[in-house]
């Protein structure tokens, strides 16, 4: 995976040696920074703690090792935590400003969208909130389901009309960070709405080269190319060294991807 001038582009949040060791399963540099006093429930760009990351990407042993730490699995920082379950407490309740916000901004549907809370992001659509409400962070409640895959929160915000041309922090729509993450499902069924599929991001990527250059060509990400191809993506766009989806599959032996794209 070419993850490097990834990390790097992001902020100084997500730089940090620790996020960027249990992201990428480095078991060496991991112990490093836990010696050195990491903070080990720091958030990445998503939201996401280490050992969340960790997860994501099968990294086991860096898991097991975090757990050993006594790092809590579901640990997004108490403070934050607990004022989204007041938010979301308020919400289910029917007695929450719908446009309310709370330290990072967030209105009570993108916190519900965050925590993929269906029945809560439902209520609130039905009360009017606005999908298009953005946080500190240039989030939405529908960019969150591209970070989060989640297809029943996606069919939930759908009839309130969300605007699919609001760009993430990166530059990106909703499908790119599904593309980079290998949630298949969502791809399947964000390509029948009009998102723009070959949108090109900050990184100059788009949903098809995220799947290529973060993926690992394992199914997921096969199935996420396969699709998007069948959808009709333009497979000619390069990246911002002139090189196409095709010619980082094969650069990176991504061989069943390649055959796709051939």
């Amino acid at each position: 995976m070419a993850c490097s001038s990834w990390s790097a582009t992001k902020d100084d949040t997500e730089q940090s040696a620790f996020l960027i060791a249990t992201s990428e399963g480095h078991r060496e540099l991991l112990e490093l920074t836990l010696a050195a006093g990491a903070d080990v429930r720091s958030l990445d760009s998503y939201r996401g703690t280490g050992v969340i990351r960790a997860a994501e990407r099968g990294h086991a042993d860096v898991v097991g090792r975090l757990l050993a730490a006594g790092v809590d699995p579901v640990d997004r920082g108490a403070g934050s935590a607990q004022a989204d379950r007041r938010l979301l407490g308020a919400a289910e309740r029917g007695d929450a400003d719908v446009e309310t916000r709370n330290d990072r901004q967030q209105t009570p549907l993108l916190v519900a969208a965050t925590a993929d809370k269906v029945d809560v992001a439902r209520l609130l659509v039905h009360l009017g909130a606005d999908p298009d409400a953005l946080d500190d962070r240039h989030d939405t409640p529908w960019l969150v389901t591209g970070v989060t895959g989640s297809v029943a929160m996606l069919a939930v915000l759908l009839p309130a009309d969300p605007d699919l041309t609001i760009k993430n922090r990166f530059g990106g729509l909703s499908p790119i960070p599904a593309a980079e993450r290998g949630h298949v499902a969502y791809i399947k069924r964000v390509i029948r709405t009009d998102v723009d599929l070959d949108h090109v991001n900050d990184l100059g990527w788009t949903a098809l080269l995220e799947a290529v250059v973060l993926g690992d060509g394992s199914k997921p990400y096969q199935e996420i190319v396969q699709t998007l191809v069948d959808a009709g993506v333009d497979t000619s766009i390069t990246d911002k060294q002139g090189r196409t989806a095709l010619d980082l599959a094969r650069s990176s032996g991504q061989r069943e991807i390649v055959a796709i794209l051939e």
